[in-house]
């Protein structure tokens, strides 16, 4: 199936090739899930809801059918005529007879339990399973792992081999590529970074149950449990590029914990260009790229020369072209 994508164009800008059967483009994040249905017309009935974190453990599936199926109906296209379901969800997965199931911290709280918050026991959401029974051409793929795919075939990785792309969002998120291979492992988790440990910290929950790890210390649900004065990670940053020693001191603190994160990636792998987006950092990029630059940039030369941290090419659309990248 052949896709244009000019450079840097926003979701209208997306279209299949004249002729090509439509699509379904779903993005679920821990805070929000949003649909597109992709067609040679561009991409049309794009929807965004609040995920759902209550009922049976496959709540989240059906309301990712209910979203496809109004997708389908805003753009005025039969649910039956889509050629495939490209899901980029965050992760991790389980596998349960060969399909995916989420183990995701900031949608299952049966992971962390009670003192996390989440008003559900799941342990796992049911997700692969009931999408295959409405459709025949579905592919989940974890979501920065297809956000990186998509980051390399159209975005700021374009013919780079050794690379990642890190989402700093509700959760911490990597796709990792080493000698223009896609690393997925054994559940197509790789990439995980997000639940390593880089400082000695003994009261940030995580949604997975790690103390301290660095989703637990840096993503964007854990600032304000962390640092209460502030309603949310946009105020506390807000604060902060403006000027206010308390909030910098702060901000300065966990760019020292994502910028130790990103530097075992670059000497691990032998990174030459990490492309960042997620909301945390997209919207004070010019704020947090410089502090996390200045984690890599001077440590072990051998490793770390050459490796820069850039903005993502797809802007804070890469969630869209992900899904996408998994059925184009």
């Amino acid at each position: 199936m052949n896709v244009f994508l000019p450079a840097l164009a926003m979701p209208s800008g997306i279209r299949l090739s004249a002729g090509a059967a439509p699509v379904a483009c779903v993005d679920i994040g821990g805070t929000k899930i949003a649909v597109n249905v992709v067609t040679p017309c561009g991409a049309l009935g794009r929807l965004v809801e609040p995920t759902v974190k209550q009922g049976a453990p496959d709540a989240l599936a059906r309301q990712v059918l209910r979203m496809i199926n109004a997708s389908c109906q805003a753009a005025h296209i039969a649910p039956g005529d889509l050629a495939a379901v490209g899901v980029a969800s965050c992760g991790p997965f389980v596998l349960n007879q060969g399909q995916v199931e989420l183990a995701t911290p900031n949608i299952c709280g049966g992971l962390a339990g009670a003192a996390r918050g989440l008003p559900n026991d799941w342990t796992t959401a049911v997700l692969e399973a009931p999408l295959r029974e409405a459709f025949s051409g579905v592919r989940v793929e974890n979501d920065a792992i297809a956000a990186l795919q998509a980051e390399r075939r159209w975005g700021a990785l374009q013919g780079i081999a050794n690379c990642a792309y890190v989402t700093w969002s509700t959760g911490i998120g990597t796709g990792l590529c080493v000698d223009g291979q896609v690393l997925k492992g054994k559940n197509g988790n790789a990439g995980h970074a997000g639940h390593m440990f880089v400082s000695d910290n003994f009261d940030a929950l995580c949604g997975c149950g790690n103390i301290g790890d660095v989703e637990a210390l840096v993503a964007g649900n854990a600032l304000p449990r962390r640092f209460s004065a502030y309603s949310d990670s946009a105020s506390l940053l807000i604060v902060a590029s403006a000027g206010d020693p308390g909030a910098g001191v702060i901000i300065d603190e966990v760019c020292r914990d994502m910028g130790r994160m990103l530097y075992n990636l670059v000497v691990t792998l032998d990174l030459q260009r990490i492309s960042l987006g997620g909301s945390v950092f997209w919207h004070h990029r010019d704020y947090l790229l410089p502090r996390l630059q200045s984690h890599i940039t001077g440590r072990l030369p051998a490793l770390t020369n050459g490796c820069t941290l850039v903005p993502a090419g797809l802007q804070d659309r890469v969630g869209d072209y992900a899904a996408l990248a998994l059925v184009a």
